[in-house]
Formats: C-alpha cells, sequence, structure tokens
C-alpha cells in the first residue's frame, strides 16, 4: 500500500509489474467528484498491471455467490503513514513510498537531463494537479528532479474530495489552467491530471491540445525520448479517437489498431508487442511501460519532445479538427430509443445529402481482438462522409444520473491557409449533420451539446 494510502493508477500498475504480484486493488472516485456523498469506485487490475478483463470479473462474480461467511480479525490499525512492513495475523503489510518506483521507471524512458536543461534555459509550466493525486509525483519529478520552480504545480495537496472539485483534465473543470494558458500571462506549457491519474489535458500558450492530437504527436515524436528511440511496435486507439494517429503510423509504417472504448482492450496489443503507445478520446494515453492510461508519463513525454526540438507547442501541432460533444443527462429511454432507432437506419444512409455534406459510410462499429479473437459488438456508430470527415455516436455510462451521449466530430485539412479556424466553426456542418440524420435535437429537446471539448 502506498503512504498515507496514496497511490496513482499508473503508480500501482508499476508496482505490480516490477514485484510481480498476482494483482492489485484499486479504490478511487477517477475523474468524477470525489468525497462521502460524491462517486466511488473500487476495480481490480491483474497481474500484467492492466484492468481485469471481463472473464476475470465474472469468475470474481460467481465467486461471490457462493460466499456463506467472513471473518474479522481483531488487530490495531495499521500507521499508513510510517514506511516499512507490519504482520497483521498471517499477513505482511507493506507501506512503501508512492513516487519512488514510478519516478524510477520515468528515469529510465526519458532523457531527464534534457527536460531540466529546458528548464534551466527559462522555459515556463504551470501543472495543475487539481487536488488528487499527481500532485506529489508531480512535485518529486518536475520541480524536485527536473528543476522546475516550486510554484509549476499548483492544487498539489491531494485531498479526499479533492478539494471541493471535479478532478476531470478537461477545458471546463480545469478552467483556471485554460484562462492562465489563453491570457498574456501564459505560461510556455500547461498540463492537468484527473483524480487517479491516469489522464491527462496539455495546453500550450493559446492553444487547447486534443487528446487525439497528443496521441499523434507522442507517436509521431516518441523516438526523441530514450526509452523509445527504437521506434514504436504500432499504435492503438479506441475507435472515437480521431484518425491522426493512422496517417502517422502509415508514415512511419507501422501496425494501427482501432478498439473499442475501454483501456482492457489495450491489453492484449501491448502484451502481444503489437503495440507500443495507445490514446483513447477521453483524454487517456499511454504506452507499454504499464498497462493502464497515465496522465504524468504523457506530460513527461510531452516535456522531452519540447526538449529536443526546442519548438512551441503551436509549432508541432498540424491542423486535425476535432471536438467531442457532450449531451447530459438525457433520458435513459429516450436515449437507447435513438440510438436504436439510428442503428436500423444505417444501411440506407450511405449517399445520403445532410447540410451540404455526403454519406459514403454507416456502420455499428465491432472488434475483433487480433490476439484472443474475442469478438466486442454495437462499440458505437460511425458516420463517414465524402472528403474523409467523420461523425461517431456513442451512449456513454460513467455518469451516474441519465445516459449522456457522446458525438465525436472530425475532419483533416490539408490546406495551410484554413489551420486557424476556430474548430466548432470548422466542424459546424458536420456537427448539423450529425444532429439532423440522428435527429438529436429532435429527440432529446435538446438545443445544442451541454458540454464541448
Amino acid at each position: 500500500v502506498g503512504q498515507g494510502g496514496l497511490l496513482s493508477t499508473p503508480a500501482a500498475s508499476c508496482v505490480i509489474r516490477k514485484y510481480r504480484t498476482d494483482g492489485g486493488i484499486v479504490m478511487s472516485a477517477s475523474h468524477n467528484p470525489g468525497g462521502p456523498k460524491e462517486d466511488f469506485g473500487v476495480k481490480y487490475n491483474i497481474a500484467n498491471g492492466g484492468p481485469a478483463p471481463e472473464a476475470v470479473t465474472e469468475a470474481i462474480f460467481n465467486c461471490t455467490r457462493g460466499i456463506s461467511e467472513y471473518r474479522l480479525l481483531d488487530a490495531p490499525d495499521i500507521d499508513l503513514d510510517a514506511l516499512g512492513e507490519t504482520r497483521l495475523g498471517d499477513m505482511s503489510v507493506a507501506v512503501i513510498d508512492p513516487v519512488a518506483d514510478y519516478e524510477e521507471l520515468m528515469h529510465g524512458l526519458f532523457d531527464f537531463d534534457a527536460i531540466r536543461a529546458l528548464f534551466a534555459s527559462g522555459f515556463t509550466m504551470r501543472f495543475d494537479a487539481m487536488h488528487a493525486i499527481t500532485g506529489p509525483y508531480a512535485k518529486s519529478i518536475l520541480c524536485g528532479t527536473l528543476g522546475a520552480p516550486e510554484d509549476t504545480v499548483v492544487n498539489a495537496v491531494p485531498l479526499p474530495d479533492f478539494g471541493g472539485g471535479h478532478p476531470d483534465p478537461n477545458p471546463v473543470w480545469a478552467k483556471d489552467l485554460m484562462d492562465l494558458m489563453f491570457s498574456d500571462a501564459a505560461p510556455d506549457f500547461g498540463a492537468a491530471s484527473d483524480g487517479d491519474g491516469d489522464r491527462n489535458m496539455v495546453l500550450g500558450r493559446h492553444v487547447y491540445v486534443t487528446p487525439s492530437d497528443s496521441l499523434a504527436v507522442l507517436a509521431a515524436n516518441a523516438h526523441l525520448a530514450s526509452g523509445y528511440k527504437a521506434g514504436l511496435a504500432g499504435i492503438a486507439r479506441s475507435m472515437p479517437t480521431s484518425a491522426a494517429a493512422d496517417r502517422v503510423a502509415e508514415k512511419l509504417g507501422i501496425g494501427c489498431y482501432e478498439t473499442p472504448t475501454g483501456w482492457k482492450f489495450f491489453g492484449n496489443l501491448l502484451d502481444a508487442g503489437k503495440a507500443t503507445l495507445c490514446g483513447e478520446e477521453s483524454a487517456g494515453t499511454g504506452s507499454n511501460h504499464i498497462r493502464e492510461k497515465d496522465g504524468l508519463w504523457a506530460v513527461l513525454l510531452w516535456l522531452n519532445i519540447l526538449a529536443v526540438r526546442r519548438e512551441t507547442v503551436v509549432d508541432i501541432l498540424k491542423a486535425n479538427y476535432y471536438s467531442r460533444h457532450d449531451y447530459e443527462g438525457i433520458d435513459a429511454t429516450a436515449a437507447a430509443a435513438l440510438v436504436d432507432d439510428l442503428r436500423a437506419r444505417l444501411g440506407s444512409l450511405p449517399g445520403t445529402q445532410s447540410h451540404g455534406l455526403t454519406v459514403v459510410s454507416a456502420d455499428d462499429f465491432a472488434y475483433t481482438d487480433p490476439v484472443d479473437g474475442s469478438r466486442s459488438e454495437k462499440q458505437g456508430i460511425r458516420i463517414g462522409f465524402e472528403g474523409g470527415a467523420r461523425a461517431v455516436m456513442r451512449l456513454s455510462g460513467t455518469g451516474t444520473e441519465g445516459a449522456t451521449l457522446r458525438v465525436y466530430l472530425e475532419r483533416f485539412e490539408p490546406d495551410p491557409a484554413k489551420h486557424d479556424l476556430d474548430p466548432q466553426e470548422a466542424l459546424a456542418a458536420i456537427a448539423a449533420a450529425a444532429d439532423e440524420l440522428a435527429g438529436i435535437t429532435a429527440r432529446t429537446g435538446r438545443k445544442g451539446p451541454d458540454l464541448m471539448t
């Protein structure tokens, strides 16, 4: 167990793999509001350090149905603030430094000397830990090992309720960081991570880097970091994540895998050596160093790239317009009917005209795992338009009230003269077409999304 009961999800995966344990239990509110009256979850990670697949969780559930009794040990509480080993009946409990093993792993992946020189040159950064788990890690690595000024990391003390905040690193919940990065006082680089440390947000001066673009940039430049200098075996992305990573994989001559949403689908590809970097649309990015997405790892890889290239974030980005529109708290019955009706009409959509766009393909994404052959159906509706633009729609079950309809919009713009368009303006026709084709406004009564990122 981590000192003070603290261990980020990526660090837990690191510890499971380093000490070859049979698995590990993570207790967290993840990227949701925390505290006694808010969200809380328990998950089990298996021996490879990744989330337990359905076969394992189903077996655990079946075991619980046969439990007839349980026994308690009457013993004093363990001091979780004190490093060291304690006996608890026949069990040994080791309280470990929550940062040390993870930092050791990061040191082997990145050129810390180059990043240290970047900060020494006057490079400025703001990291918002959102009163969540990455505060101690960011303080130790960024400010301690890499020499960034102490005020680089803010909201660094983990709090049980995240200080009353919502620790989801996106432009809405990390508004203070967004305001700073789009102000005249903006530092060179900005970043944030979520409640359990596996998600990330990356910004440059006056620019927000979408998770999809971040995956593509990291994949294209990973060879600049010492741990990836030999190149990548492949790239894996969740289906709603933009195809920017596909273009990078094609350029590099490596495989690219499109999976359903959920980090567990990447595990087989990583274990089989088919992919090195993975990413999903909900701000999760990671590699084969562990079997979880890793927020601080992504930030350190960005820093390594900036340290070598000595360019700004804006210089590195190219124009792949991408946005996610969330319709939250929709009546679950109405949301399910919307999706079911659209599924029933998919075969008739190709050739349809909507808002100046022509539908060329429409399907309900299904995935066959190339490693174990398992099949996952109904993973999201994809609508492709002439010219390569697309809209993806799927229902999310991560909320606690009602249903959330997520609509993902994307188009690649090869014309450099059009690279300065506002993303929502560039995607307006695709958004309108998706609304019309699915009947979102008509069926939900919503005049627009609750959240656009």
